[in-house]
């Protein structure tokens, strides 16, 4: 080493390891974040969509939905409310009618739910959106799925969000 730099194969090799720790995972159906969470995938036809800008994103083919789950742990997020926060995951829709909206603790810490039916490109849908509050992240999770179909995933989206836990690493 010269001049306080690494050799290229030293620097690759130490980038090879950071991307290594960094990346997400999944095993044995549990998707671990390297933002220190994780959550359990559901069973029943739910598959990763590899497109997803979020955390991890999951689609099903029947009945139809998508999920997500994402965290954010830096920026502005952090100190606006959950109510707020919500809001947000439902922008998009048009004629919206909100149909449940309350608050209630998982995995013992804050957070607030909607439950919102509107419009997506003309399409009925309706909407199940949750932000967590946690130690050092905003979580949020949010259930996509056709109007009339929607009931059908709702059971696995709520396992999929109780299923919340720091990952002790």
């Amino acid at each position: 080493m010269r001049g306080g730099r690494p050799a290229p194969a030293t620097a690759l090799a130490l980038a090879v390891v950071l991307a290594a720790c960094s990346a997400s995972r999944i095993e044995s159906g549990v998707f671990h974040s390297p933002k220190g969470y994780s959550v359990t995938i559901p069973d029943g036809g739910w598959r990763i969509s590899p497109r997803g800008e979020a955390d991890i994103e999951l689609k099903r083919d029947a009945p139809p939905g998508g999920m997500l789950a994402d965290a954010t742990c830096k920026g502005r997020e952090r100190s606006r409310t959950l109510s707020v926060l919500a809001r947000h995951l439902t922008f998009g829709l048009t004629d919206r009618e909100t149909l449940e909206s309350d608050s209630h603790p998982v995995d013992g810490r804050p957070a607030e739910h909607r439950v919102v039916r509107g419009l997506v490109d003309g399409t009925p849908v309706t909407v199940e959106a949750l932000v967590v509050q946690g130690e050092r992240c905003i979580h949020d999770f949010l259930y996509v799925a056709p109007a009339a179909n929607f009931e059908g995933g709702r059971k696995d989206f709520r396992a999929f969000v109780e299923s919340l836990s720091r990952d002790e690493r």
